[in-house]
């Protein structure tokens, strides 16, 4: 039976193993890696996660990845099965971000956000306010002045509290000096769609690529994108920021492990993903299925989740969530 200290003595032989010799190194096969998934299947992070995982696969040689879907509590379940799992190699998670850095502000939470151990960003889908086709609203500058003119009495749905999309209207509220909207979660983005196609709520804020279908066939109008630059799959949807609001906000999917993963491990598992993440197969099937991506490997995974935790504590500071 390979143990823990066998599969990171290895990692450290082919660490100090010429080039040639460890091109393909062989991946302990006693049992499968269990990649812990925080939302349904079918979301934006479990597509993320299925597309990605077959491809690591081929770049590390004798890995077996099973997906498991442990929903629920807008993500916080699946966040501290993974948090709290042997870090042995043979568990790792998906994350959404700023998910991630919210709910340990808001309610009391079994892991420690900036101690898990990053592995690799994937996608970064830039948030996106949007309304029924025949919504008086067509820009956010025309939102913003409907908010002014009747303060506290327009909805908009998220997909939960403390969610990317949720952070974004609070920023967007702040930058604006607006009297706070009402606030109506949802459990994804399924449903927040749903209501708002048949009018029950006024604005949806969610994420550009998970409204892109009903965008391109005209069953809803995005008010914007808050990238920094126009998307190339939405390149005729302005930005916030051409719009006058400085807000650059989405929901930055990737994998990461528990704490403590020992370094050799996490060698390995960084030089897989960067393999499968530069793949030719895997950016086709990327851009077949419409992932805004942006690519952060080890450390600089690790950077972009620290940046997105500042200015979470920042927006905390100002408008308090949950409370």
């Amino acid at each position: 039976m390979t143990t823990r200290r066998q599969l990171a003595g290895a990692g450290i032989g082919l660490l100090a193993a010429p080039a040639a010799l460890r091109a393909q190194p062989a991946w302990p096969t006693e049992k499968p890696i269990q990649a812990i998934v925080p939302y349904p299947p079918g979301g934006g992070v479990d597509v993320m996660t299925r597309l990605v995982l077959p491809v690591v696969e081929k770049h590390l040689p004798g890995a077996r990845f099973v997906v498991q879907n442990r929903a629920g509590a807008g993500g916080q379940i699946g966040f501290e099965a993974s948090f709290n799992s042997a870090p042995d190699g043979y568990t790792i998670g998906a994350v959404a971000v700023p998910a991630i850095n919210t709910i340990p502000r808001e309610r009391a939470a079994r892991y420690r956000p900036m101690d898990y151990t990053f592995l690799a960003n994937v996608v970064d889908d830039p948030n996106t306010i949007f309304v029924p086709p025949n919504s008086p609203f067509r820009t956010l500058g025309d939102l913003v002045e409907a908010a002014r003119a009747r303060p506290g009495r327009i909805n908009y749905g998220t997909t939960g509290v403390g969610s990317d999309d949720h952070i974004l209207m609070l920023a967007l509220q702040a930058q604006a000096r607006l009297e706070p909207l009402e606030h109506v979660p949802f459990a994804g983005a399924a449903p927040l769609l749903a209501q708002v196609l048949g009018g029950h709520i006024e604005v949806g804020v969610g994420n550009v690529a998970e409204i892109l279908g009903a965008m391109r066939e005209g069953r809803v109008r995005a008010l914007g994108q808050a990238a920094a630059e126009r998307w190339s799959a939405a390149p005729d949807l302005p930005t916030f920021r051409e719009q006058g609001f400085d807000l650059v906000a989405g929901s930055a999917r990737g994998i990461i492990a528990p704490p403590g993963l020992p370094d050799a491990i996490r060698q390995r598992l960084e030089q897989g993903f960067r393999a499968a993440l530069a793949d030719p197969d895997f950016l086709r099937d990327a851009a077949r299925a419409s992932l805004p991506l942006r690519i952060a490997v080890g450390a600089d995974y690790r950077q972009l989740v620290q940046e997105v935790d500042n200015r979470v504590q920042e927006l905390w500071q100002i408008r308090p969530w949950g409370q």
